[in-house]
């Protein structure tokens, strides 16, 4: 017996991606790379937590997984309850275990929703093997959940699924129904639904609903289906790889690549403060030296997007990225830091020369460069026996200048 939300609802009145969830994973869509991997999991069942995008199938692995081994599946939503639920469902799975001699799963979905205390009041129920745990998150795990339920489980990444995968999903949904008439939209549905089972075969459904007459405008149909559809998920891994995406754009001097992906999280609803407060990190990190006015024009960026919001702060982001995008690169102060860190770090503390204390006896000794012609002189500002170099200049933009004038001005001996 498997215990979920859908449990005593009227198979008729299914949405129709849990009609088409397979009961063994001989007719599991997908997930090729994995596939030894999940059979194994399926034959020995351990522990897991599945993640990944939505709809790739970690609730389904689930229900396939109960059914393999005749145990009673509960499902509890992290989303929608809490600690108080979670111990009274806990409490009644453990009773029937003693009464009936059967051990449960408790799947829980969307596990990333529940803080440290929540998670932690899994581990002892874990750690004694009292049921069978499955966890379900869109989420990276290693940042998303506590390191003491991550070493308790066994982590099992699922993927996107190809259009491919997907029309073959869709296919078999279409058989099920008798509605030939709707396979021409099958491959536009497989292609717009972002890798996501469910999110297709919901279309499929809302697709059943336009008349004869209607599903002759193809382009109209699909454009209702698909108006709201884009995934953008700002706690997901499909933030990470935008940004990062965005980020590898301007890094790149690609504006035309950096202004799309602006647009995608933008769209997405991206908190435009933080592509702005990135765009400032940008600006010292890889464009720097060779074009200082970059933190200038980001920062006044951050400020009149913190000012004006959206939707006026998208031009204002827009006029950053393209710049910093066209601008001259260099990491040197980057790179820089890094490495004056390193060394801070691999050697003991590191006395100041007695000519540059502001205490030492010695402090008489130091030389004022603007009381030298140039305002300049030659004198030594590292520590003694010190010979490292941290910044090693570039020649890109204005930083080629500004090393011009540098050597020139460094060279001359009073």
């Amino acid at each position: 017996m498997q215990l979920d939300v859908f449990a005593k609802t009227d198979p008729h009145e299914l949405p129709l991606a849990a009609k088409m969830r397979p009961k063994d994973l001989e007719h599991f869509s997908g997930q090729g790379k994995i596939r030894a991997q999940l059979e194994k999991i399926v034959s020995h069942p351990r522990h897991v937590i599945f993640w990944g995008p939505p709809g790739t199938g970690k609730t389904t692995l689930a229900h396939i997984i109960a059914s393999k081994i005749d145990r009673e599946l509960h499902v509890f939503s992290a989303v929608t309850s809490g600690i108080p639920e979670l111990k009274r469902l806990i409490q009644e799975m453990l009773d029937h275990r003693r009464e009936f001699e059967k051990e449960s799963i408790l799947f829980i979905d969307e596990i990333h929703r529940f803080n440290k205390s929540q998670q932690d009041a899994l581990l002892p129920y874990l750690e004694n093997g009292d049921f069978l745990f499955i966890g379900a998150t869109t989420e990276y795990p290693h940042t998303s959940l506590n390191k003491a339920l991550i070493s308790r489980v066994s982590l099992v990444e699922l993927v996107q699924l190809s259009p491919a995968e997907l029309e073959e999903i869709l296919g078999r949904a279409l058989g099920d129904l008798n509605r030939p008439e709707l396979i021409s939209y099958l491959p536009e549905l497989a292609k717009l639904s972002n890798g996501d089972a469910r999110f297709a075969l919901n279309q499929l459904s809302r697709l059943m609903a336009f008349t004869n007459d209607e599903l002759i405008d193809h382009e109209k149909v699909l454009k209702e289906l698909f108006l709201h559809a884009r995934q953008y998920d700002k706690n997901a891994n499909r933030h990470h790889d935008v940004i990062s995406a965005f980020i590898k754009s301007i890094r790149g001097s690609d504006p035309d690549a950096a202004l799309l992906y602006l647009a995608i999280m933008l769209d997405g609803g991206e908190d435009p403060e933080f592509i702005a407060r990135r765009l400032m990190i940008l600006a010292s990190e890889d464009i720097g030296l060779a074009n200082s006015q970059a933190l200038q024009v980001t920062t006044n960026a951050h400020y009149v997007t913190t000012k004006i919001g959206m939707p006026e702060a998208r031009i204002t982001l827009a006029h950053a990225s393209v710049f910093m995008a066209l601008s001259p690169k260099s990491n040197s102060a980057y790179t820089g830091i890094n490495e004056a860190l390193r060394f801070v770090e691999e050697n003991p503390t590191i006395l100041v020369p007695g000519h540059l204390s502001s205490t030492s006896s010695e402090k008489k000794n130091y030389k004022y460069p603007h009381s030298f012609p140039g305002n300049w002189t030659e004198q030594d500002y590292l520590p003694s026996g010190i010979k490292e170099r941290f910044y090693q200049a570039q020649t890109n933009g204005s930083e080629r200048m500004l090393s011009e004038q540098h050597s020139q001005m460094t060279r001359k001996k009073i």
